[in-house]
């Protein structure tokens, strides 16, 4: 009861009411910054997780061998087999040969260099992110008819579906005057966007026939995209997988092909919290301020109510109370204001961006081209008891001097 009565207590009382509200306006800051921050670095891990996981396979299985006259070769000819076992392996939900080599792409206004990947069209479907995509244009059906380009080459090489590129590779027969080039035109009848800026300048997708054709690898398939149902835990079918094709192949997980990635965006994380916990800790600071004015300008109460009888702990559960309940308002307005921020993040985005006049979010230096936020309990709940031991803690400080004062020197001079 005295503790909110001096919170409320007005200047001319000797309370620190503007005071009070400074202190619970800087931690509702501080912890609003802390939730958005965290959620909008979860959301950017979400959707470029997302964006891996969509357009390429969970895990590479791939292998060496050796031909009749000693060379080393990339594939297995007997592709069909080993995806059928693959495909029985518990939590494998697809499997997709295909046969990856690296082209130019020529048209009329450009050229452009690129990744083919050669698969079935059944294939090429299924993968999660290939037809999801609104900006998408033309029949993924026709993919037996000619090529399917990402948006990113399409847009380099000024090309639209039904136009014809020619598909150019350096790796062509060999003659009396040296290697010569192996080219081919076709028809583009599908420009994908996959979610990915990277992927969509650099791949394009064939048949697996027809890139067996245009490789020299009749017969054959280079390596083996898998996709199971649980990607997270992607090191728990590494084994089985291997032991499915045969035991005499090397994989490639989503996680080792990103990691460098995953593991910058875990210290920008980390180094974030940090910074936005001593933004919290400076906040929490005007807590002491505020509570010195306090037990300054309320000495006098303080030795009346020590010469009444209330103990030391008394007095310091007074003004403890003051700053706790600072911290405990600002901690509960800070946490719903960064929970509304996030929620409608989208659309605060683009308002900002559109005052901005756009390029806000350059998605040509960025592996993905929307930025969001995700709310997680686990992040507002950090973001509250971090902000609510902060302002204990510089709250028992003041409180402590005040329980300490010695009441003849409080009333000495009244």
């Amino acid at each position: 009861m005295i503790a909110w009565r001096y919170l409320r207590a007005r200047r001319a009382e000797g309370g620190i009411s503007v005071m009070t509200w400074i202190s619970v306006l800087g931690i509702m800051l501080s912890v609003f910054a802390l939730v958005a921050v965290m959620s909008v670095r979860a959301g950017f891990r979400e959707e470029f997780v997302t964006t891996l996981l969509g357009a390429n396979g969970h895990v590479t299985v791939y292998n060496w061998r050796m031909d009749d006259q000693g060379r080393k070769l990339r594939g297995f000819p007997d592709y069909q087999e080993v995806a059928a076992k693959l495909a029985e392996v518990p939590g494998v939900t697809r499997v997709a040969p295909l046969v990856r080599g690296q082209a130019m792409l020529q048209s009329i206004d450009g050229n452009s260099g690129v990744e083919i990947y050669g698969m079935a069209p059944e294939d090429v479907a299924s993968i999660p992110s290939m037809t999801t995509g609104g900006d998408d244009f033309g029949d993924i059906a026709r993919l037996d008819q000619g090529l399917a380009l990402g948006s990113g080459i399409a847009r380099d090489l000024g090309v639209q579906v039904g136009d014809r590129v020619r598909v150019i590779s350096p790796d062509g027969p060999k003659t009396a005057m040296g290697q010569s080039l192996r080219t081919n035109a076709y028809e583009v009848v599908y420009v994908f966007t996959s979610g990915s800026p990277e992927i969509d300048r650099t791949r394009a997708y064939l048949t697996l026939s027809e890139a067996q054709a245009y490789f020299n690898a009749e017969g054959v398939a280079d390596e083996f995209e898998v996709m199971v149902k649980d990607p997270e835990n992607i090191d728990a079918y590494v084994a089985p997988l291997t032991a499915a094709a045969g035991g005499q192949v090397m994989t490639w997980t989503w996680q080792q092909s990103a990691g460098n990635y995953l593991r910058a965006l875990t210290v920008e994380d980390n180094m974030m919290f940090i910074l936005m916990s001593i933004l919290v800790l400076i906040a929490s600071m005007n807590i002491i301020s505020g509570l010195v004015m306090l037990v300054k300008n309320k000495g006098r109460d303080i030795g009346i109510l020590r010469t009444m009888g209330l103990t030391e702990g008394s007095v310091l559960r007074i003004f403890f109370l003051c700053g706790a309940l600072t911290g405990l308002v600002g901690t509960v307005l800070g946490v719903a204001l960064g929970s509304l921020f996030s929620y409608y993040f989208t659309p605060i985005f683009d308002f900002i961006n559109w005052i901005a006049g756009g390029g806000l979010w350059d998605p040509t230096v960025r592996p993905i081209y929307h930025l969001s936020a995700r709310l997680q309990g686990h992040d507002v709940l950090v973001a509250t008891l971090l902000s609510l031991v902060l302002s204990f803690v510089v709250t028992i400080l003041p409180a402590r001097r005040a329980a300490r004062m010695n009441p003849v020197e409080a009333l000495r001079y009244e």
